[in-house]
């Protein structure tokens, strides 16, 4: 073993952030290699989802996996520890080449909480991770921005934004759309479309590490490792919107 492997024996963060950029790494080999459309998607996902799960069996062999892209395996619910991984978030994206919004998600859910996290950007060559927390600039927008899909955005957020002033800005991987918050590229993204826990696992993970709110759209807790991994809403935002944010919803719903 060399000097530089051993932090990915000792430290989860560490190996959730290599896990991240890795399988980034390879996607970028991917999305090179001439494929387009639905042949582009499948390879990879194929492709990142079968090298983190391999890289996890060797790395980390007595955890359980739960992957977008695999067979939910039922003995994760009597795990300690559960790797929480999306391979490709943003598969529309990935697909359209030069664009950046689409992510691979890493995070580490351990006897209830999530404890490590990594979102790897890699066609910005970017990976933002809990083994060291981002800082959060100061806001450089007077109006609240909101993260939204491209395209699907939730109703009910057109009209949040109308009641606090706020501008809509549409981009596509929910990885992309936490980390924006984090980058000071947006102010919040609320969201109440569906999602699975493997979407916002390893965002919710670096958020909070970066000190943002985040909750479910009701302001109760996010939990992960559950039965039925559908988990369709989420509130991620600057602690200082989570009120007016909060309230909305339990004023007006989300229909």
């Amino acid at each position: 073993m060399t000097d530089s492997d051993r932090p990915l024996v000792h430290d989860d963060h560490a190996l959730a952030a290599w896990l991240a950029s890795t399988a980034g790494q390879r996607l970028l080999e991917v999305r090179e290699g001439g494929l387009v459309g639905r042949e582009l998607k499948d390879a990879g996902d194929r492709a990142a989802h079968e090298l983190l799960v391999a890289l996890l069996a060797q790395h980390r062999p007595a955890d359980a996996v739960l992957s977008e892209e695999g067979a939910d395996d039922k003995r994760r619910l009597s795990s300690p520890r559960v790797w929480i991984v999306d391979p490709l978030d943003g598969t529309r994206e990935f697909s359209e080449p030069p664009r950046a919004d689409w992510a691979v998600h890493v995070a580490l859910w351990e006897n209830g909480e999530l404890t490590a996290g990594a979102v790897a950007q890699p066609a910005l060559g970017e990976t933002f991770s809990t083994g060291q927390p981002p800082v959060v600039p100061p806001r450089t927008s007077t109006r609240p921005r909101i993260a939204v899909s491209r395209t699907r955005p939730p109703a009910f957020v057109a009209a949040l934004a109308a009641e606090i002033d706020a501008e809509l800005v549409p981009m596509g991987s929910a990885g992309v759309k936490v980390i924006s918050v984090v980058r000071d590229l947006t102010d919040a993204y609320v969201h109440a479309g569906g999602q699975y826990e493997w979407d916002n696992a390893a965002p919710v993970a670096v958020a909070r590490s970066a000190g943002l709110f985040c909750s479910r759209v009701d302001g109760s807790e996010l939990r992960y490792n559950q039965d039925d991994v559908s988990l369709p809403d989420l509130v991620v935002c600057r602690p200082e919107l989570s009120d007016q944010i909060l309230d909305f919803v339990r004023r007006h719903g989300t229909d």
